[in-house]
């Protein structure tokens, strides 16, 4: 399989297929939502089925009226209505990414996380995985959870961990290196993820997440920088190669995730993990770039096949 460096090269391949993923977008209403139903029809990445919130506005409806054959419009009367029939669209196995529009996270997340009618079984963990692309480093950087999970817990950390091994696998890098990090190198009851991460270290070393390279705890600066680790006498497989970082809670996560890209100019992409799809909850204040690449990542994702 390609391994894939940085997101042209994953947009690429997803047009030199076939295989057309199907998306449930809730509440398609926004300028950014509509230039990524556009660039994906153009692109030939993904057909939709939309449901509306409200009364669709002309640009909408040239977009429908020009893809009439990769777009099917469900009408709803408000945005609690067109979020739950999008999940039961995904649910039933009719789309194969969940995606949200205009309409407030928490509107969609209500429904998605409904017991009778959600998309997440029971037990399973949801988390927010974000992959980067960053000027400077060396390949795209995948990192969790920034945006879900305010402190995990061990065995949320089990899940992250899983859910992030099989992620980077997907997208061709055999053997994921994936970093957890803290402050510090030292591990420190004061600090109940460093107690964590000896665990998750010794579930890696016992194949619990397929073949991948787990160590920590170490800093970001250490974990992406091979200088730094040489600096401070830090011999790890991964020092200075993380496919994957593990933040210790959501404050650091955000920060991170807010700062590469206002100050980094990162292009990132995210995506909800743990459903029964893959759901694409973009910010609304996210780029048109962003989302879409979101989307892109959702729809590789989705499917072993590419």
């Amino acid at each position: 399989m390609k391994h894939f460096t940085d997101f042209s090269v994953l947009t690429t391949t997803l047009r030199q297929t076939d295989k057309k993923k199907i998306v449930a977008l809730a509440c398609p209403h926004d300028s950014h939502t509509q230039k990524v139903i556009n660039m994906a029809l153009d692109n030939g990445i993904a057909e939709f089925i939309l449901t509306a919130g409200r009364q669709v506005d002309e640009n909408l409806s040239l977009i429908i009226e020009r893809h009439k054959e990769h777009v099917k419009l469900i009408e709803c009367g408000n945005d609690e209505e067109a979020a739950r029939v999008a999940v039961e669209t995904a649910k039933a196995k009719r789309a194969d990414i969940l995606m949200k529009g205009t309409l407030n996270t928490d509107v969609l997340l209500h429904a998605a996380l409904d017991k009778q009618s959600g998309i997440l079984k029971k037990g399973r963990v949801m988390t927010h995985i974000a992959m980067a692309q960053i000027q400077g480093y060396k390949k795209l950087l995948m990192f969790s959870d920034a945006a879900v999970i305010p402190h995990p817990t061990l065995e949320q950390f089990h899940a992250i961990v899983g859910y992030t091994a099989e992620a980077c696998r997907r997208l061709g890098i055999e053997t994921p290196s994936i970093a957890l990090t803290h402050f510090s190198e030292k591990t420190n009851p004061k600090f109940e993820h460093t107690i964590s991460y000896k665990e998750i270290i010794r579930r890696a070393g016992n194949g619990e997440y397929g073949n991948c390279i787990v160590d920590g705890p170490m800093d970001v600066k250490t974990a992406c920088d091979t200088e730094s680790s040489e600096i401070k006498g830090i011999i790890s497989p991964v020092a200075g190669n993380a496919d994957v970082i593990i933040f210790p809670n959501i404050e650091s996560g955000n920060t991170f995730y807010k700062t590469i890209s206002l100050f980094a100019n990162a292009t990132t992409a995210g995506w909800l993990e743990g459903t029964d799809v893959p759901v694409v909850v973009s910010s609304r204040a996210d780029s048109v770039e962003s989302k879409y690449f979101s989307l892109a990542l959702a729809c590789f994702l989705s499917n072993n096949d590419y």
